[in-house]
């Protein structure tokens, strides 16, 4: 007797659920469906194959392997890096601001598109300048990440950051340090001795 539920072979069910989670891990990745869809998968896989044989253990054989193969899964899945230490790391939005990259196509207050350094599985984005147009080539930095599929960016030469700002405020004061003390020497030589 197979074992059934709902009038339907369970390692059919559990063949069809796993490949659904792994059609869901690539239309959304990072959301680790991939890690229980590869088990049910091998397991449902498993029972198809080899469930008239195995009788009545076929439901321990089962939770066995998808257990063995979710933590197979798992290691593997949080080993397996393809374009260096973070690319497979889903990220917000939020965290494209401060990234660098480069005009792919001319970018205007209106269109264009840039491609991020660190940009992930997929580095284009579409892209906006702040005023004015970005030749393609030239390097830029997200200012403004948007919802992260059109993101606003600036040329790296016109972006002032905080150690920008404190480096041109010690060069100012140092400058005026220089200025005083050219004016204290210049007023002790013209004093008469």
């Amino acid at each position: 007797m197979a074992l059934e539920l709902f009038g339907y072979s369970v390692p059919l069910l559990l063949v069809v659920a796993g490949t659904i989670l792994v059609l869901l891990e690539a239309a959304s990745p990072g959301a680790n469906f991939i890690v229980i869809g590869t088990a049910l998968l091998v397991a449902g896989l498993v029972g198809l194959t080899l469930g008239t044989t195995l009788g009545a253990l076929t439901p321990f054989v089962l939770a066995i392997i998808v257990l063995l193969v979710s933590a197979i899964s798992y290691y593997l899945y949080g080993k397996v890096d393809m374009h260096g230490p973070s690319a497979g790391r889903t990220s917000d939005s939020a965290s494209l601001r401060g990234q660098t990259g480069r005009v792919t196509t001319r970018v205007t207050p209106n269109e264009g598109e840039v491609k991020l350094d660190a940009g992930g599985f997929n580095p284009y984005y579409q892209a906006r300048s702040m005023d004015g147009e970005l030749a393609e080539g030239e390097e830029v930095m997200v200012i403004d990440p948007g919802g992260g599929n059109v993101v606003t960016v600036e040329s790296i030469s016109n972006v002032e950051d905080d150690i920008d700002r404190e480096l041109a405020r010690e060069r100012a004061k140092r400058e005026r340090e220089r200025e005083r003390a050219d004016d204290s020497e210049d007023a002790t030589d013209s004093e008469p001795a």
